[in-house]
């Protein structure tokens, strides 16, 4: 099996981390895979904030209050923005480099959760991403996708069942609806 294999079928969401900090070359790896994610155009519409301050991580846990509360305990979170303006593909090119990070992250034993910021709500009256725009300055036209946390995990996860997939999601030539859909 590859290595990209290897490190899909292990990556799992993790939102316990021990208390353990990412050293400086671990965090420089997972940054650097950001900026080397690929864009369209090559227009480079992302930027990203990096937050490893504790203070900082408690006020982005609160971003959504019901599924963010586990960024306080990361070692490491970093804010994905892009950039409307330079790519109408933006949140794609973002996407990518969120994940092109998560693998990084991943094949150096760090474990990752991705926290979907874009059309979520804060507040009844504010989003998450208004929220964080406020919090960390961020200037229109810059728009928040997400925030992916950081650290080692408080306890190993399975891998994933590569037996178990969905394969009926695959189709081959044409869409033709499974067995399994209703018409």
């Amino acid at each position: 099996m590859s290595h990209i294999a290897n490190l899909l079928i292990s990556r799992r969401s993790v939102r316990k981390y021990s208390e353990e900090l990412l050293s400086p070359e671990e965090t420089e790896l997972i940054l650097q895979a950001a900026l080397l994610s690929p864009t369209s155009k090559n227009s480079h519409s992302w930027e990203f904030i990096i937050i490893e301050e504790k203070e900082m991580l408690q006020k982005l846990s609160m971003c959504k209050p019901e599924s963010g509360k586990f960024i306080a305990n990361a070692a490491l979170a970093i804010v994905v923005i892009g950039n409307p303006l330079l790519s109408d593909v933006w949140i794609e090119d973002a996407s990518i480099a969120s994940f092109a990070m998560q693998m990084q992250a991943e094949d150096i034993g760090i474990k990752s959760c991705w926290v979907q910021v874009r059309n979520r709500n804060f507040s009844e009256t504010i989003t998450s991403g208004e929220h964080l725009n406020d919090l960390l300055n961020i200037p229109m036209p810059l728009e928040v996708l997400s925030i992916v946390s950081f650290g080692k995990s408080q306890k190993p996860r399975s891998p994933h069942d590569v037996d178990s997939l969905l394969w009926e999601k695959m189709h081959i030539g044409k869409y033709e609806l499974g067995s399994n859909d209703s018409e």
